[in-house]
């Protein structure tokens, strides 16, 4: 959603500590700060057939996924 995992690029050094749950990535701020603001989020993909369905009749998990 946006985090810094969106903006790696492919040769770029990051450091990954599971412990602390924490991803760094080891690149200076200034191109890190140009990748994030050339970003733009993709398009969701049209639903169809039975997941149409489902997100039309199911709530939001933090709701409880009930159907409406």
């Amino acid at each position: 959603m946006g985090g810094p995992i969106a903006l790696v690029e492919t040769g770029d050094r990051i450091a990954v500590d599971t412990a602390a749950g924490a991803l760094d990535l080891l690149v200076d701020p200034g191109p890190v700060t140009a990748r994030g603001n050339a970003r733009s989020r993709p398009g969701r993909p049209r639903e169809r057939g039975v997941f149409a369905k489902y997100v039309a009749t199911v709530g939001s998990a933090s709701d409880g996924a009930v159907t409406t």
